[in-house]
């Protein structure tokens, strides 16, 4: 007999799914959460069909923006986020990352203007020759590896 361990279904919320193992957390993170009075459920290194592992992330009452859900793919590009109602998925989609990102992180770079000016944060998205993404910033053109931002996030 196989032994399976249930989740329990929301109702209507959002699932990230096929997070690449240890990139859950961040995920929470950044997108905060676990910051609001919301049930969360977090699947850290579950098993997938091709022996690998991945992380899950079940948000009750959370619809992501397209807009979130592409920045996720900074951290995650594989992963596929499914929108629920009434326990049925109603839309599900690869998340697509984005050419660049204004407002959401702050330039690591001290010297950057817009430390000293009110300019929004903008960078642009890079893909490296490794699976380490990378974001140049469009003020101080000095580029970073997205790990470098798990921290960074604008308030």
């Amino acid at each position: 007999m196989e032994k399976k361990l249930q989740v329990e279904a929301i109702e209507h919320g959002t699932v990230i799914d096929h997070i690449p193992a240890g990139q859950g957390i961040k995920i929470l993170r950044f997108l905060q959460l676990a910051d609001a009075n919301r049930r969360l459920t977090i699947g850290l290194n579950l098993p997938t069909h091709n022996d690998q592992a991945k992380d899950l992330i079940k948000v009750a009452e959370t619809i992501l923006t397209a807009e979130q859900a592409n920045q996720l793919a900074l951290f995650a590009p594989t992963a596929t986020i499914n929108v629920i109602e009434n326990y049925t998925v109603v839309d599900k989609f690869q998340v697509t990352q984005p050419k660049s990102i204004r407002g959401v992180f702050q330039c690591p770079n001290s010297n950057c203007i817009t430390h000293t000016e009110m300019v929004p944060s903008h960078f642009l998205v890079q893909a490296s020759n490794t699976d380490q993404v990378k974001l140049k910033c469009h003020y101080c053109e000095k580029s970073f590896a997205t790990s470098l931002f798990n921290e960074l996030k604008n308030g």
